[in-house]
């Protein structure tokens, strides 16, 4: 399993044990898991089980029977050629985690913090949310046998509240934002005692995401792809897929992952990060009152904000926001060139490649990968606005062939 040598504050980089700690008492800069990796190589991950637990020795579980896992992990990384034809690009591919056990990225950082809420013997984990992560760590509490407490704004989509209270979820609707909802979830967590999944369990949660690198590094035969679009709430799926990437390169799996660019993708009416870096800023201006369609990637405060533009410097990159229109313009794309129904989220990663490509920042035979992170079946309310009524007709054969051309 996963050897944790320490906590390392990304700031002051002190060290800590690895407890249940998430914050420097030094600085308050967040804390990560470093590891002493064991010796492994390209073959050490053939023939394992298609879930994300296949990297277990990369992962901060001490023991194999601490892990909480539905299955997740794994999902197609599909070669997008309709799509990468009608755009111009010759090696476009799609990370599809929108088929993960809950239906969102999101099943691998719950399971890895859930997993590791076992290891440290707590009594409850919970989550703020903006909608997915309520369900995938709703699912792994079920599985795992704990109780789970979500805080989530109330105004989320009605088919991410069902899945969570399906898995049993004590579901607290907050009437504000998600920050709200986020400063209650922290303050319930730390007098509770709870493992809050995204909050005091941080530091473990973020490990789960990395594996998205992993696994598309694994798909691409151990191949660094030259653009990767991510899309951007909080920012920390994108600053765990680059350490991810860098992990990789320190165990000697791949090389050169300095040449690789790094696209945030965030959307109109919630993009603080694309703001900041079109200002050529440090630090990210929250924004206070979210209006978009892409509801899970609507955190106007995101905590790795400042991480994100630095790894845009790092590695390159750019960051770019897609208003309400040009999103649900990509669900339809994605869905109509690649079979792929994806929720808004999804919809601000294809809408920003588009702007990538016809502004010039991508070749068209970069090896592109565009991550697509939620289900299209949870946010159905907003795409009926822009799809055709289905016309109700008499069981006549003649009128209804008249139709069919």
């Amino acid at each position: 399993m996963g050897k944790i040598k320490f906590l390392q504050c990304r700031e002051c980089k002190k060290e800590y044990a690895p407890t249940f700690k998430y914050i420097c008492e030094e600085c308050f800069g967040p804390l990560d898991v470093c590891y002493d990796f064991p010796s492994v190589n390209k073959n050490t991950f053939s023939n394992r089980e298609h879930t994300y637990w296949r990297y277990h020795e990369l992962l901060p579980i001490e023991s194999k029977f601490n892990i909480i896992s539905i299955g997740a992990g794994m999902t197609p990384l599909i070669k997008a050629e309709k799509l990468g034809k009608s755009l111009g690009l010759n090696n476009l591919y799609i990370k599809n985690d929108s088929v993960n056990p809950t239906f969102s990225f999101k099943d691998r950082p719950a399971g890895v913090a859930v997993s590791k809420a076992k290891e440290f013997g707590l009594s409850a984990v919970g989550c703020a949310s903006t909608g997915n992560l309520a369900s995938a760590t709703a699912a792994h509490a079920a599985k795992g046998d704990f109780p789970c407490y979500i805080f989530a704004p109330s105004d989320i989509e009605h088919a991410k509240i069902t899945q969570a209270l399906a898995y049993g979820a004590n579901f607290i609707s907050v009437d504000g934002t998600y920050d709200d909802a986020n400063r209650i979830a922290a303050q319930i967590g730390d007098s509770k005692g709870i493992g809050i999944v995204n909050i005091n369990m941080r530091s473990y949660y973020v490990e789960g995401s990395k594996t998205l690198a992993y696994e598309v590094a694994e798909q691409l035969d151990w191949q660094v792809p030259d653009q990767l679009i991510v899309p951007v709430g909080s920012g920390a799926m994108l600053n765990a897929i680059c350490k991810g990437f860098e992990e990789l390169e320190n165990i000697s799996l791949i090389n050169q992952v300095s040449n690789m660019h790094m696209i945030a993708a965030q959307p109109h009416g919630c993009a603080p990060i694309v703001n900041a870096f079109k200002k050529k800023l440090s630090e990210v201006t929250p924004v206070e009152t979210p209006d978009t369609i892409a509801k899970s990637l609507a955190i106007g405060d995101p905590g790795d904000g400042q991480y994100v533009l630095r790894r845009l410097k790092q590695y390159n990159g750019f960051a770019e926001e897609s208003n309400n229109k040009e999103i649900l313009d990509a669900i339809l794309l994605l869905a109509r060139t690649e079979g792929i129904f994806t929720e808004p989220a999804g919809g601000v990663s294809v809408a920003v490649l588009k702007k990538m490509v016809d502004e010039g920042k991508i070749d068209k035979n970069d090896c592109t990968v565009c991550y697509v992170t939620g289900n299209g079946l949870k946010t159905t309310e907003v795409m009926m606005e822009v799809l055709p009524k289905p016309q109700v007709m008499q069981a006549d054969f003649g009128k209804i062939s008249a139709l069919v051309r």
